[in-house]
């Protein structure tokens, strides 16, 4: 799950630069334009920041709930010997 979630977070930083970039160029004539580009290009931003984040976190737990059930098989082996 945390795989996914990082590659959902790069795709959404890629276009936040392509946004980014488009205001830089002629697609954007007038400043109502730019400014658009640009705000959408932060909004990506900041939901890849946040996906990226949850990538992270899922991460973490997924590998806190490994160690634990590792530790619980240990502890079972060692009652049965």
């Amino acid at each position: 799950m945390g795989k996914n979630l990082y590659i959902l977070a790069a795709t959404l930083f890629a276009f936040s630069l392509v946004s980014c970039g488009l205001a830089y160029t002629s697609v954007a004539q007038s400043t109502g334009d730019r400014s658009l580009w640009h705000t959408m290009g932060l909004v990506l931003l900041l939901i890849s920041l946040v996906v990226t984040m949850a990538g992270m976190l899922t991460a973490l737990f997924e590998q806190a709930e490994r160690r634990t059930q590792e530790r619980e098989e240990a502890e079972r082996r060692k009652r049965r010997n």
